[in-house]
Order: C-alpha cells, then structure tokens, then sequence
C-alpha cells in the first residue's frame, strides 16, 4: 500500500470517527472537484452551493459505508453522491423539466457525431454544458460523463426511453453550434490580432 493510500485510508477514519478537521481536510481537497461535478447539472449558483452542502453532509454520514477499493474511489464515490443530489434536486425543482416528445421527433438510428471539443479549453467546455436547457444538460451529463444508457436515463428521471434520446440529440446539436460559434469568434480574435 503507498504512502497516499495509507493516508487517504486514516482521513475516512477519522471522518468516521467524527474528527471535524479530517472533515475540513476532505472538504479542502475535494470541493473543487465536487463543485465542478455539480455545476455540470446545475447552472444557479446558490443551488450548486445548496446541494453541495446537502452531498457533504451525506458524504460524511455515509463515510462508514464507504469501501476503499484503491486510488480515486473516495473522489468516485463522492462524485455519485453529488450526482444523485444534484438529479433529487432537479427532479423536485423543475417539474415541467422533461416532458415525453413524440416519436415522430426523433428519427430511429440517428447516426451522429459526437462535438468536437479538441481545441476548447475545458471551462468553456463546461459553459456550453452548463448554459443547455436544463432536461438537455442533465441528459447529456448522465450519458456522456456517467455513462449511463437511455434506459437507465429514462428510469432515473421518469421519461420515456425516447425522450432521452431526443434531449442528447438536441443537446449535441447546439452544442455543435456552440463550438462553431467559439471557433469563428476565435479565428476573429485572431485575425484582429494579426492586423
């Protein structure tokens, strides 16, 4: 066992055992990340933080259940909670969020390609994500960065299968054009520059 893991393995310890600066410690290290996570499903500030504040203290309620399997599953397991809060969150706020489009909106067996993110830096990245439509967003969030499938999408958020595949359609859709919006805005700023 390395050293990081040996201290990573005494930290959920002592959170267990209720010491309020491992607390402060886990809430240093991975508030940022947490932060992140969920501002990819939500886009008010004050929800975000509400949310967080729910996840952490759910985190350190749940510490005790907490299996360590290794590197990294502290911060997986933490994201997931942080995910769940964020979608209980969603699905007691935003009622009219997800409604079940007609099948005739979606054509079967889309072939589609994914945005090419490549050259966006990674907080315009999560800008575009952010400022979707909120049934869009969360959609896009659960298959792109949780991997879930349209049937598990359509059972975590009550919608039809269909539904889901018609939300990461048009979410992938504008953002498409939101990357080529970024892309002629930069080659503008560039060619300013040049002059």
């Amino acid at each position: 066992m390395t050293k990081e893991e040996n201290k990573e393995r005494e930290l959920i310890r002592q959170i267990v055992h209720g010491n309020r600066v491992a607390m402060k410690r886990f809430y240093d290290d991975h508030s940022g990340y947490l932060t992140t996570v969920c501002a990819r499903y939500l886009s008010n500030k004050e929800d975000i933080k509400d949310v967080l504040q729910e996840s952490f203290l759910k985190i350190f309620n749940a510490m005790h259940k907490f299996e360590y399997k290794g590197p990294g599953s502290l911060r997986a397991w933490s994201s997931r909670i942080v995910v769940n809060e964020a979608l209980n969150f969603i699905k007691a706020n935003e009622r009219m969020l997800f409604t079940d489009l007609p099948e005739t909106d979606f054509p079967d067996n889309v072939e589609e390609e994914d945005p090419d993110f490549d050259d966006i830096p990674t907080s315009n990245i999560l800008e575009m994500i952010r400022m979707l439509p909120p049934g869009y967003r969360t959609v896009f969030n659960l298959y792109v960065f949780e991997n879930k499938s349209h049937k598990e999408i359509a059972s975590i958020l009550h919608i039809a299968e269909s539904s889901s595949a018609s939300q990461l359609h048009r979410a992938k859709a504008i953002l498409k054009k939101e990357i080529e919006l970024y892309r002629i805005k930069k080659q503008q700023h560039e060619r300013s520059l040049a002059r």
